[in-house]
Parts: structure tokens; sequence; C-alpha cells
């Protein structure tokens, strides 16, 4: 601890939370949770801010005087959704202690044995204690210390192994005695002990220990040791000379947290701390990690994997590929099946990992070396026999492989492969035995394959899920659970971490635990829970595509939900609609998006994103490219714009709406996209206008926001869709207001006028008319006040103030003819059809809705035509019926399907 490190508790469990996450950022619900728990103080925030600043201020000194006059930057930095250190990789103890790591895992791996016990012991010189020892232990940093002091248990059994194959075994007996007695439950550090005692000639204190350590399990645990500590046991007993090879791998050790491929004899149900090495016998060769013991779902699934597996489906396929997005469980699938299928495959099942600790992908001629070593059958027990060296080339390695394969029942597990190119070299070595092959990538060009693609678990399965890993206080409380499952979009791993940290954090609620998920901006954050981490998991199925779709990937995220149609992504991508298609095809296939048919609609396939992908693509979008976010939006709104207003051209020629300047964009065609069907389009897009809408004005996009709204509004009026006409009126209006546009203005609050009336608000549609009016006559627009004139005497007629109604029809009506506006015409002309009508002027009233028809013929406009004809029709009827005062008292059509019913006026109740 550095002077300037905080004295005081809290300062200090923020800075470590930071610094345990470093380079990512930390949301502001983590922080309050880790120092208050469930019961956060109402100043939490406030508080919080304090500490920051506090830490800010000891970073800066820490490092110099001033930050102007050393040059040095502030690490600790401010990123929505919380805040973020910035550091490099040599200036946190931790990242160099994982770079160590890796680095002598990485040596280990090439055989390299004195550079892996030099990393690792370099890293191990790192720690001076319990990992955040000092430090007050909220939910995320006790998970972080467990994990941290798992790592270094890690290492530390790592670096024995090493050093044990450096033949250092005299050297360890006292180091070694001392672990096992500080960790009695760690059969791995006592397998260490014993061969250390046996290979410096002390087989009779090797057996001591044995006993020791089996006292210690049956005391504290109640079992008997695992079957690779009891295989050892047996080999010592039988004084196995190669046991006492200086070059025998004491120890095939399983990194925590990385990989599965954990070692197994017999069937499979030893423990993963033991190697072949210590168990070495003639029984079937089983290289698998245990199945999940809470394997939920999958049924139709696991019903076809069987059948192949059996030999029972047509054809000769014996590879069946599994793919799917990260996170849905193909791996636990996979592994499952080859659990079930121990009995079919009496030579062996083993699985290989296509991917390297870093998430890179391995070279065939890797894979098949691995399964060669893993397939490698007993060997000689000579005193000087040793591990049998493998060729190097590939062409050599394949045809081991298929001489160490053939004629056997062998099953082969290929997991997370990348690429159909990756694995041909291995399938083609392996042509007799059966493959099961897990990748997120759909790999449709692997010939003779059955593919199996593992979409997220129904409704029902995920909440299965949930209660089997979440324990009975997600079993207590369904509701909430069917919530969670819903919010982690049924993806199996973000299940099972949700569950975890329920497990993990006794003071949490079910309920709670659904709050938190809900903010789709710290939603991911949620969902981290020591090395499991959902956002790290899907962030490797980002990073396996090329930079072009990983661009396309990040803009799309500014689609609206639910879906979006392919026009959408050429807006966004700002290309032309051909290499759009191919660019979000790639994207499906790398299962980062979903493309769903939807026959009979204008756009048969339409793209969505599951709902942890989206928050993905909008973070990575404002952490990698954040330039590319405002271009982009402004892009999309414009799109909707043009075509907006060519389907509102369509579906209510002539009504007012504001214009744009802007040049649309070039690769949007409205002919096609809209074709003959603008109320269908409207229908099939309005979640995504609505949502263009508010991304106008949250970027400030004013005229857009403005444009936008008013383009849409015929639509919600036709549809009576009046909260979508609200919300989006409201903040164009705001826009207009903002921006100054007083045209804009008048034309929203005209419309807004239009949802008042709609809404039997006629005092609120009043005042709207006018003060549009008002602002319409300030501009010089006298077609747009003299239609203000005419919607001000509907809402009159609403009143039953019939007269002041046909006054403001008649100035309407005169104005509209005297700009020549037809589609003002027909309105006021309808309104006097109308007033005329209650009046008792039946002759009149049908002239004058003569003349709206033709009026509105004129203007192009077929629902008001066809509205003017329906209505002169009916009064014919009434007049032809011999009783004219039926004619005033039929409902009335105040405009094309709005209806307005009136009581009747006295002289035609007493008729």
């Amino acid at each position: 601890m550095t002077p300037q490190t905080p004295s005081a508790a809290k300062p200090r469990a923020v800075l470590a939370t930071l610094l345990v996450q470093s380079n990512t950022v930390v949301s502001t619900h983590t922080l309050i949770d880790e120092l208050w728990g469930a019961e956060p103080p109402r100043t939490a925030t406030t508080t919080l801010q304090v500490y920051v600043s506090q830490l800010r201020k000891a970073l800066l000194a820490d490092t110099g005087e001033a930050a102007g006059e050393t040059g040095t930057a502030q690490p600790l930095l401010t990123r929505p959704p919380g805040y973020l250190m910035q550091l490099g990789p040599e200036e946190l103890d931790l990242a160099v202690f994982e770079s160590l790591r890796a680095e002598g895992r990485a040596a280990y791996g090439r055989r390299e044995y004195e550079a892996a016990s030099r990393a690792l012991s370099r890293a191990l010189g790192l720690w001076t204690g319990p990992a955040l020892s000092g430090i007050p232990h909220g939910p995320s940093l006790e998970t972080s210390a467990i994990r941290l002091n798992e790592l270094r248990a890690e290492v530390l059994e790592q670096r024995i192994s090493a050093d044990l194959r450096l033949g250092l075994h005299q050297e360890l007996v006292g180091e070694l005695m001392g672990l096992a007695h500080e960790h009695p439950l760690r059969e791995t550090l006592h397998c260490h002990l014993m061969v250390a005692l046996y290979r410096s000639g002390r087989q009779s204190d090797a057996l001591q220990a044995y006993q020791r350590a089996r006292r210690s399990l049956a005391d504290e645990l109640a079992v008997e040791p695992g079957p690779v500590l009891t295989r050892l046991h047996e080999r010592v007993l039988a004084s196995d000379p190669s046991l006492a090879r200086h070059g025998e791998p004491p120890l095939r050790l399983v990194p925590v947290g990385g990989s599965d491929d954990r070692p197994t004899t017999g069937s499979g149900n030893g423990s993963g701390n033991g190697s072949a090495g210590y168990g070495r016998d003639t029984r079937p060769t089983v290289w698998l990690p245990p199945a999940a013991a809470d394997f939920t779902g999958r049924e139709d699934q696991l019903a076809v994997g069987e059948r192949l597996l059996a030999g029972e489906l047509p054809g000769r396929n014996r590879v069946l590929v599994l793919s799917g997005r990260a996170g849905a469980g193909k791996t636990a699938l996979a592994v499952r099946l080859a659990h079930d299928a121990a009995g079919r495959f009496p030579d062996g099942r083993v699985m290989v990992t296509l991917r390297d600790a870093d998430g890179h992908a391995v070279e065939p001629r890797t894979a098949m070396a691995t399964l060669l070593r893993r397939l490698r059958g007993p060997r000689a027990t000579g005193a000087d026999s040793g591990p049998e060296p493998l060729p190097s080339s590939e062409t050599e390695l394949a045809e081991l492989l298929h001489e160490r394969t053939e004629g056997r029942e062998v099953l082969i597990v290929l997991d997370d492969a990348v690429s159909e190119a990756q694995v041909r070299p291995v399938l083609s070595a392996v042509p007799g035995s059966t493959v099961i092959l897990t990748s997120r990538q759909v790999l449709g060009a692997l010939e003779s394959a059955r593919h199996l693609t593992l979409d997220v678990l129904s409704t029902r399965e995920a909440e299965a899920l949930l209660m089997a890993c979440g324990g009975p206080r997600m079993r207590d409380d369904p509701e909430a659970a069917g919530e969670i499952a819903q919010l982690c979009g049924r993806l199996p791993l973000a299940l099972r971490v949700a569950a975890a940290g329920l497990a993990a954090r006794p003071h949490w609620t079910v309920a709670g635990l659904a709050r938190r998920l809900r903010d789709e901006r710290t939603r991911l954050a949620a969902l981290a829970l020591g090395d499991l981490d959902v956002r790290g998991t899907l962030l490797t199925a980002y990073r396996d595509v090329d930079e072009k779709a990983r661009r396309a990937f990040r803009i799309l995220g500014l689609a609206a939900l639910p879906d979006f149609a392919p026009s959408t992504g050429t807006a966004l991508l700002a290309v032309d609609p051909v290499e759009a298609e191919r660019i979000t095809e790639q994207l499906v296939q790398a299962h980062l998006l979903e493309a769903r048919r939807q026959p009979g609609r204008l756009a048969p396939v339409r793209y969505s994103f599951h709902s942890l992908l989206r928050p993905l693509a909008l973070e990575v979008l404002a952490e990698e490219s954040p330039q590319e976010g405002p271009a982009a939006v402004e892009r999309l709104c414009r799109a909707f714009l043009t075509l907006a207003r060519h389907a509102d051209a369509r579906l209510a020629p002539g009504r007012e709406r504001l214009t744009y300047e802007a040049e649309p964009p070039p690769a949007i065609s409205p002919g096609e996209v809209v074709g003959n069907a603008p109320l269908r389009w409207f229908q099939e897009e309005s979640a995504g206008l609505s949502e263009a809408v508010r991304q106008a004005h949250a970027a400030g996009l004013w005229s857009l926001c403005c444009s936008l709204a008013s383009a849409t509004a015929g639509y919600y009026e036709a549809s009576a869709l009046w909260d979508e006409w609200e919300t989006t009126h409201d903040l164009a209006l705001d826009a207009a207001r903002r921006s100054g546009d007083a045209e804009a203005e008048a034309v929203i609050q005209r419309s807004l006028g239009d949802l008042a009336w709609q809404r039997h608000q006629t005092s609120l549609a009043i005042d709207r008319y006018r003060l549009a009016r008002q602002l319409f006559t300030r501009q010089g627009d006298r077609v747009a006040a003299g239609r203000c004139q005419s919607a001000e005497a509907d809402a009159l007629l609403a009143m039953g103030q019939i007269a002041r109604a046909g006054h403001g029809y008649t100035r309407a009506l005169s104005v509209s003819r005297l700009v020549d506006d037809a589609r003002g015409s027909a309105e006021s002309l309808r309104g006097l059809a109308l007033v005329a009508q209650r009046d008792g002027r039946h002759e009149e009233a049908l002239a004058r809705m003569k003349e709206c028809e033709s009026a509105a013929r004129t203007a192009g406009d077929r629902r008001w035509t066809e509205y003017a004809s329906r209505t002169a029709s009916a009064l014919r009827i009434a007049l032809a019926s011999g009783r004219p005062a039926g004619a005033s008292s039929i409902p009335l059509e105040v405009r094309p399907g709005v209806w307005l019913f009136l009581p009747s006026r006295p002289d035609q109740r007493a008729a």
C-alpha cells in the first residue's frame, strides 16, 4: 500500500473493484452493491462520486505532483454506465501475474519445463499474501478473491509439476509437505508429494502421505480419494518402475476457468485433479470433462444425437455438427452425448478443444497431436521407456492418427471449431471414427455431416434450468424467475450465471436480480460472476468475424427492436442492398444476428438481435468506434423519412407535412420498398419509425426529428395509435422549439390538435389549432392556416356549436379557393355539408358533399374521395326514403373513418 492509498475502507473497496476489473467499465450499480449490499443509503450515488474524486486525486498524486507537470493522464475515467480504470499491461501486478501465468502454461505445453518453472515462479513472486486481504469484501470482491486465490494455487501446482519433470523431487519434498498440510483437501498436492517422496527413495513415506490424505478427505468431506490418487497409491504399493522416471508427467493440470480438457480413466467419473500418468492402466481412454449435473432440456437434439451415435440414422454420416451462438450450450450437449454413449465406444472417448487459452484457433496438426497423445495406448514399463515422440509434419500426424484409430470404436469430440478448413484435415485422418463437432459457425460446407443448430431454450426449459441452478429461492418466486429467463434471452450460459450470482449472494432476492437485469445498459455487467462472464463469451464470437462484419454488428445495434428490414441495414451500413445482404448474412452465419422468414410481409426476411447481443453491439460501438454512431443514426433517420414521406403521400395525399432539404439515401428505392401498400409498410415499420424519432431527438437532429414525426401522423390517425402519436410529436415539438423552427412547430401543433380532437379533448384541440394557425399566418402559409380554420370548425361542431362551425368552414373554404388548395377545399366543403345536414338543409348537404368528392378527386386523395362518395350515397338514400328528417339524424362521419354522434335537434325530436 503506497502513502497515497486510501486508508478508509470503502474507498479502498472501490479502488480494489476497479483494479480487479481494470480496462473494463464497472457499473455504478455494481460499485454501490459492493459497498452497501442490498440496502444502500439514499445518498449512495453522491457518496460514490466523492470516493471516486478522492481516488482520482490520490492516483495523480502517486504519479506526480500534477498531471499537467508530469504529462500523466488520469487513469480513472467516467464511462457510462459507471467508471473505467485504464491501465497499461505493466502497471498492475494482476495483469503481470496473468501474463506470466499464460507464458508458463504455454512453455509447459511445449515441454519447455525450465522456462515454465521460471515464468510461474516469477508469477508467484508477485504475491504478498491472500488476494485482496485487508479490504472489506462485498459480493464482487469476494468472488474475485476466491478466483484469484484459486489461480494462485493452480500456478503453484503447475510450477511444482514442471520442477518434478526437471528432476527436482528431493528439493520439493519439504515445500510439498507444508503445502499438503496447509491444503489437506487438494488431491493434486498430495499426488505431487507422493511422487516426490517415491522418487527420493521414500516409498513408505509416500504411502503414509496417501493415508493422511485419505483421512483428511474422510474426516472433512466423508468421501474417498478420487481415482487418480487411488491409482497412484496402487502404483506406489506395486513399486511401479515407470513411476520413478524423471520424465514421467506427474500431473496433467486443468487451468481454473480455462479449458475443459480434464483427463479421467475408466468410466469417466474420476476427479479432474488427476492424470493418466498416475493412473495408467489398460482400460479405455476417456478424456472428457464431467457432464453437467443440472443439464436441462434439449430432448429433441439429444434424441437425434443418440440415434446418430448408435448408427440408427439413414446414410453413412458419422459426424454430428452442433452449431449455435456463444453460450447456447453446445459443449454441454456434446459432453452429455459422449458420456451417455460410453457403452457404444469401448475403445475410448476423447475431447479436444480447437482454440488455445487466448481463444485463437489451433492448427490442424496441433489438434491431431493432442488427439494422438490422448489416444495413446499403454506403453511398456521398462526403466528407460519414455513418451513416444510424435512426428512434426501434418501429413505424418494424419497417417499416425489414421493408424491409431482404424478398426477401433472411438468417439472424438472436437470442441469450438473455427472453420471447415480447420477440421477437414482432422476428419480426413479419422474416417472410421464417430465425431461430434461444436462450432459457433454453421460449417455448412462440411461433407457427409449431420447438422443440428442450437437455439435458445424454450420458456419452459429456461425456467427449469433457473430452478435447478438457483435453488429454493428461485423456485419460491416463479414469476420473477420467468422474467429473469426472458431478460437473459433464454440463453443457457446467461441463465447459469444469473442463477449462480443469486446463489453466491444470499442477501439478494429473485425479484431484485430481475430488477438489475431490466436495464439493457447494465444487463451484461450484471451477468458476470468470477470468471463466468457472459459479455466475454459473446465477445469471442464478435472477434471471430472480420473487421467489416464487426463494423456491421456494431452499427446494426442502432436498429430498432424487435426486428428490422433489409432496407434498414442498407441505410445504416451505407452500402448497396446486395452488399448489405451479404454482410448481414455473414453475421447470421456467425450467430451474431438472427434472420426470420416473414411470409406475406413486404420484407419477407427480417433481422433481429438476441436480447443480450444488442446491448453488446451498442457497447462495442461506444468503445471502438463512437464517431460512427451519429452518422449512422442520421442515415437511418433520413432513410425512414424518405420511405415514410413516400408512403404518407399515398396514404393521405395533400396532407401538410414538413419538408427536409437533405438528399435521400441513394441506395433506398421507396417504390421498391413500399410498393403499393403504404399502410402495410407503416404497420411493419411502426416500431422502427418511433425509435427513429427518438434517436433523432437524442442526437440533436432537430429538423429530422420534426419531419419524421410529421410524416407518421397520417398513419397514426388512420390506425388510431394515439400513444405513439403523442410520444413522437411531443419529442418533435420539443425539437422544433429548441431549434427555433416556427414552421415545424406549427405543423406539429396542428397534428397534436388533431390528436386532441380524436381523443374528444375539444378545448385542447381548439387551443392547438388556433396556435398553429397563428404560426402559419406569421410564416405566410395561407394554405395551412386555412386548413387549421377548418379543423377548428370540426372541434366546434363536436361541441354542438353548429352555427360557429358553419362560419369557420365558410372562411376556410374562401381561403382554400383563393390559394387553389383542393385538399383544403374538400375538407371545408365536407364541413359545410355536415352543418347543412344538421340544419335540415338536405339538398344543400348533398350538393356540398358532391363538391367535396370532386375536390378530393382533384387532390388525388383516394380515402377522401371514397369517404365523400359513401356519405353522399347515405344522404341520397335518406332523401329517397320520403323521410327527409331522417337525413338529419344519421350519425356523422366527419372525417374518413371518424364518426360523431350528436343529439337530434328539438324540432327533429318533436317530429
